[in-house]
């Protein structure tokens, strides 16, 4: 069983995200998308939507630095485990938190507008009580083993999700491990196979773009030239 959930899930999980992911681009891309909602109901869309969407990046920045930063480099730059817990204690918290508000508001968008309640699928409830899910119980464990430093997952958690890209996973290291952290890795990697298959595929599609687009520059017109008139040769002087 150990084998199984540490050393197979795992990499069945990843298949199923990079495989589905190619599926679904290949013969669903008119599905690509958030199914938005918005022409029903923007008002407590404009507040949930926000307020999911930073929570859940909050979230994912956290896990990223706990499990892939291992602790020899935070101690060499003098962070003790003390320090790092409770930043990991408050912040993840907060984060988590935030994340969860984001979800309860959309569920409650979704249950009280009868245009939007129509629109959600199966695959809809699902992700979110999938999502719901895995964010609830990391903040369980995590507030469960948070007296004194805490547990200490950088040692046991994180070389386990390292040595997985290694393709040699440490599955001893996971035995230990508190019953609700395992718990909420198991629902974690659930959530990674399942991303491909919900609306939450969109998040391979963020325009990051965006951030590097040129500026947007507006020029007045010159009331004089909002009239029909003949076309002149070579260039005109904009408005500013």
């Amino acid at each position: 069983m150990t084998t199984l959930i540490w050393g197979a899930l795992p990499y069945i999980a990843f298949v199923l995200l990079i495989a589905g992911t190619i599926w679904r681009f290949r013969y669903d891309k008119f599905g690509w998308t958030t199914r938005s909602s918005q022409i029903y109901e923007s008002k407590l869309l404009n507040i949930a939507s926000p307020v999911f969407h930073y929570g859940i990046l909050f979230v994912l920045v956290g896990h990223i630095i706990g499990i892939f930063i291992p602790m020899s480099w935070t101690e060499k730059v003098h962070v003790s485990e003390h320090t790092y817990h409770l930043f990991s204690l408050y912040g993840g918290t907060f984060a988590g938190v935030l994340a969860v508000a984001g979800i309860f508001l959309l569920v409650y968008r979704r249950r009280t507008k009868a245009p939007v309640f129509r629109a959600t699928t199966r695959n809809d409830k699902l992700m979110y009580v999938v999502l719901l899910g895995s964010l609830v119980l990391g903040m369980v464990a995590k507030l469960s083993h948070s007296t004194g430093d805490g547990y200490n997952y950088r040692e046991s958690i994180g070389p386990w999700a390292r040595s997985l890209f290694t393709l040699s996973p440490d599955t001893w290291r996971m035995e230990g491990v508190p019953v609700l952290y395992q718990i909420h890795a198991v629902v974690g990697m659930a959530l990674i196979a399942l991303v491909p298959f919900t609306r939450l595929v969109h998040m391979f599609s963020a325009p990051v773009q965006y951030l590097f687009r040129p500026y947007v520059v507006y020029r007045s017109r010159d009331p004089r030239q909002l009239a029909s008139r003949p076309e002149r040769r070579g260039w005109e002087r904009t408005g500013s």
